[in-house]
């Protein structure tokens, strides 16, 4: 009782003394990315609510779009004032770093996203229902698949406009993920870009079972991962007596110069250390889709609705290697000996793991899903080579591979037949006679996933195995290249079962596209050659962006 009795006096005596609890110092315009997208999303929840239903559509997606751009242009402002090289430093009181690769890794994650919303905002592939337009998204989501609810809301044309401060609220995570500068905020955004993607695998208007199961798998296995993590993040404190990215990496190195009193006992313990850095980096390797925690990928692939495929593939792959390399290269470059073998495994199994099970599918989704996995491993290749041309090796790798993925999925939602998008293989045969335009865009995406030179992914390859090769890890580059060679069979498969075989007279036909998934795809189709035939301005970018602030 007199304890807390002598607590609540403290409470009492440093609130009463004037300066004693000190005020948080946010810097608000260089956290303005985040701020402006989240706001958004908070408007996008208001015009749910208070809107009238025939005009949320076009208030959502005009919100969406102005949010994002500022956004971007936000992102801008701040490397042109130098804020990603000479003023790089940890902003809001030490829990986000400003500094180049969070500004780079920003920035891409934000145009992926503007074109995304293209995507979801599509309504003229399916035919209209009673009338209206439809988009990819369930009419009534919370209504039983099949069920009356849901074909009375079909029948009045109703749409789920939620999807865009959905989208709104993942981006804001993902801006925030890359540029944690502490374990804390690095949970707190993992949750808060991870539950909106949860609910938006399950929104599919087709095959409504299929995408539920799809989010409940990711859910699920997300919900473990994150487990992990927090578990990670809880020893990695008893081992350095703090949360912060700079401090543990001084335990990490130094040894515990002040011991807290409560953590005398493990403060310095290597085998949480060990243990702690092992559970955050399962975490993020969850995230990632790396073998063996890729169990996920392919199955919430084929099951959410496909814009939200391509935006899942694109952005999350961006905003986890930016959180893993940031733990990798400012927490524990002192364990460098540990991890570095490790990685080595992970990278090697993600690599031909993706690429011979890739060989099997008959899903074009499914395919792209293993393809996704493969080029995780190449891109671990990049962080394996813990110096300055890896870190900006893998953010130009994810810059140019999120544009093709993105490409790919909204190509994918033009081959329809009557049950909507046609993803069986089988169904493709002979697109290039039916339709070539649509088949010669998607080889380009195949090509640069081949990494064939003269496209995007050939350029990524190069730069990450050069990196991983200069740094001692000439074998795995050995590894990465045969992998490429297996994978690149699977592609070219495809590109022939659309060029050189005949159409089925029964097989489907591709969607007319409005302006808006035409843009996204002229995006893709323009970055992959842009960024395959002239590279260097971007790497150079890439580099000058590779400078960790600690």
């Amino acid at each position: 009782m007199s304890s807390v009795a002598s607590v609540h006096s403290l409470w009492t005596v440093a609130a009463g003394a004037p300066g004693k609890i000190p005020g948080p110092h946010i810097e608000y315009a260089q956290l303005s990315p985040t701020l402006i997208v989240l706001g958004a999303a908070v408007i996008g929840v208001l015009i749910e609510a208070f809107v009238p239903r025939a005009a949320r559509y076009y208030s959502q997606l005009l919100l969406s779009l102005v949010a994002l751009a500022a956004a971007f242009a936000a992102v801008i402002g701040l490397a042109a004032g130098g804020f990603g090289s000479s003023k790089a430093h940890i902003a809001a009181m030490g829990a986000i770093a400003v500094d180049g690769p969070a500004l780079f890794l920003q920035g891409t994650i934000l145009l992926v996203s503007l074109i995304a919303v293209f995507t979801f905002a599509e309504r003229r592939l399916d035919p209209a229902a009673h009338g209206k337009r439809v988009d990819s998204f369930a009419a009534e989501v919370a209504a039983v698949p099949g069920g009356a609810a849901e074909q009375a809301a079909v029948k009045a044309g109703f749409t789920t406009t939620e999807v865009f401060p959905i989208l709104l609220f993942a981006v804001g995570g993902m801006l925030v993920f890359p540029a944690a500068n502490d374990l804390l905020t690095l949970f707190v955004a993992l949750e808060v870009f991870s539950l909106p993607l949860y609910i938006l695998c399950a929104l599919a208007r087709r095959q409504r079972l299929l995408s539920q199961e799809a989010a409940v798998k990711y859910f699920l296995l997300g919900a473990f991962s994150s487990a992990f993590l927090l578990f990670g993040v809880a020893l990695l404190y008893g081992y350095a007596g703090t949360v912060t990215y700079a401090g543990i990496a001084e335990v990490v190195s130094d040894g515990a110069k002040q011991i807290d009193p409560a953590l005398a006992g493990t403060m310095g313990n290597d085998a949480l250390l060990l243990i702690g850095g092992a559970l955050v980096l399962m975490g993020l390797l969850f995230k990632v889709g790396a073998v063996p925690f890729h169990m996920w990928t392919p199955d919430v692939y084929q099951g959410a609705p496909t814009p939200v495929t391509g935006f899942m593939a694109a952005a999350t792959k961006v905003a986890a290697f930016g959180a893993l390399l940031r733990l990798l290269y400012v927490v524990l470059p002192g364990l460098r000996w540990d991890w570095r073998p490790v990685l080595w495994g992970v990278a090697i199994l993600t690599m031909l793991g993706g690429a011979v099970v890739a060989i099997t599918q008959t899903d074009i989704k499914r395919l792209l899903a293993y393809s996704s996995i493969a080029h995780a491993g190449f891109i671990l290749a990049g962080v394996i080579a813990t110096s300055e041309d890896g870190v900006s090796s893998v953010l130009f790798y994810l810059g140019a591979y999120s544009f093709v993925t993105l490409g790919a999925f909204a190509v994918v939602t033009l081959v329809r037949d009557a049950g909507g998008e046609a993803t069986q293989l089988s169904k493709w045969a002979g697109l290039g006679r039916r339709s070539p335009l649509v088949a010669a865009v998607f080889a380009v995406f195949l090509l640069a996933f081949a990494g064939i030179p003269l496209t995007s992914g050939f350029a990524g390859k190069f730069a990450v195995f050069k990196a991983a090769a200069q740094s001692g890890a000439g074998w795995l580059v050995v590894v990465g290249v045969l992998s490429s060679a297996i994978a690149a069979f699977f592609y070219i498969r495809v590109i022939v079962l659309m060029f050189f075989n005949e159409p089925k007279a029964d097989g489907p036909t591709v969607a007319v596209p409005s302006p808006l998934t035409t843009t996204a795809i002229a995006i893709g189709v323009t970055a992959t050659l842009v960024l395959g035939l002239a590279p260097q301005y971007f790497l150079d970018l890439a580099g000058q962006a590779g400078v960790f602030v600690r």
